[in-house]
This record gives structure tokens, C-alpha cells and sequence, in this order.
């Protein structure tokens, strides 16, 4: 699993066609972009698409859903390109009308996202991106969708996103130690996140743990 995290981070791996290699470069692109936008938020692209990978490779997935999941990691939240500075760069939490504007970010972003993908034959990344943010108790958005309505690729980014998010240092709070999110994640099993996921999760939750030690992520 060391040698899997270490080559998937440094981004070795085969593509199966070109308009594949081309989305996945393009997702790099986009994903630095708007990790760029906020330095709160540097390398979080890159941590959620390796994350997704992990688990997908842990989940016993085709190599092609592992791929795919991977670029949708780095183009989960491309829809905050749209949202403003004033709101994506705040210090301090959010009103409940500025929530809501960041609440629209999941559909901007496949929109973004669905004419590329259409194309190369991707779409499932559009979905992928548009529920990520769906919770398996149906309490999410932007659909409110639960259970098996969310696709499969969606319930498992919204553990690699949330991961990322909870490991990094944000305007509102400091970063979490890594002990503490492997228990908020299995603790949220069947309400956040999909029991499959998480157990995936907790399964290779030491080694992902020695990754994110080494990245840019703060955990301690």
C-alpha cells in the first residue's frame, strides 16, 4: 500500500487512452486552480484524488473506476471558481446566505465539467461531481438523494473530501489530528457516509495516514 500511495501521489500511472490522459491533465489544471484561489485550501485537489483512488483500489474497483476517480478527485470542487473571493476566502464562518451560495458549487461544477467529459466518454464524473456532497441519510445536497439514489463514485469522494477538508487548517478552526477524523468517520457510517466506504476507509486508514504526514496537509 506504501509503494501504491507513494506512485499515485507522484502521479505514475497509465492511462488507457489519450482523450484520457487529456481529461486527467486538464483536472490537474483545473483542481490547482482553484486550490489556488485559497492557500487554506493548496494541495486539496491532489490529496482528494489520491484518497479516492485508495479507497476505490480498496474497494476492489476496475482499474477504469479507480482512473476515473481520480480525476473527478481533482475536479470535485472546480464549481468554487464561480463563487466570490469575498465568500471563498472569508475568515471566519459563514452566514447561513453565504452557505447557500456555497451550496451551489457541486451543480456549477459539473456544468463546468460536463461538456469535457461528455466527450471523452468521462460522464460518470459528472455525477460524481454534482453529489459529492449528498449525505447516505438523504440530509446533503444539492438533491438531498440517500442511500443507492447517490451514485457509488459520490458516497466514496465524500469521504476523501471530507478527510482532506478535516486534516488541513481552515479560517474557522485549526487542523484536526488524523486519530481523531478515523473516528469522526466511522462514527458518521450510515449517516454521512456509506458503511462500505468507511469500512473501506478504516481499513487502509494507517497507511493513508502516513501520506498525508507527508504532504501538505497538517496532521499530527
Amino acid at each position: 500500500m506504501k509503494k501504491f500511495i507513494d506512485s499515485f501521489a507522484g502521479r505514475k500511472f497509465r492511462t488507457e487512452s489519450v482523450a484520457s490522459m487529456t481529461v486527467h491533465q486538464f483536472a490537474e489544471s483545473l483542481g490547482n486552480a482553484i486550490d489556488a484561489k485559497d492557500h487554506y485550501t493548496c494541495s486539496h485537489s491532489e490529496e482528494v484524488a489520491v484518497v479516492a483512488q485508495i479507497l476505490a483500489v480498496e474497494l476492489g474497483l476496475p482499474p477504469r473506476e479507480c482512473e476515473l476517480l481520480h480525476i473527478a478527485g481533482h475536479l470535485h470542487d472546480i464549481g468554487k471558481i464561480g463563487l466570490p473571493d469575498s465568500i471563498l476566502k472569508k475568515k471566519g464562518r459563514l452566514t447561513p446566505d453565504e452557505y447557500e451560495v456555497v451550496k451551489m458549487h457541486p451543480s456549477m461544477g459539473a456544468d463546468i465539467v460536463k461538456p469535457v467529459a461528455s466527450v471523452s466518454g468521462l460522464d460518470q464524473i459528472t455525477g460524481i461531481i454534482l453529489h459529492h456532497h449528498e449525505r447516505y441519510d438523504g440530509g446533503g445536497y444539492p438533491h438531498g438523494f440517500k442511500g443507492d439514489q447517490i451514485p457509488f463514485g459520490a458516497r466514496l469522494m465524500a469521504v476523501a473530501d471530507t478527510l482532506s477538508a478535516m486534516a488541513s487548517n481552515r479560517p474557522y478552526r485549526a487542523a484536526i489530528k488524523f486519530d481523531r477524523i478515523v473516528e469522526e468517520i466511522k462514527d458518521c457510517s450510515g449517516s454521512q457516509f456509506d458503511p462500505r466506504v468507511v469500512d473501506a476507509f478504516l481499513e487502509c486508514a494507517d497507511q493513508i495516514g502516513e501520506y498525508f504526514s507527508g504532504s501538505n496537509a497538517v496532521v499530527q
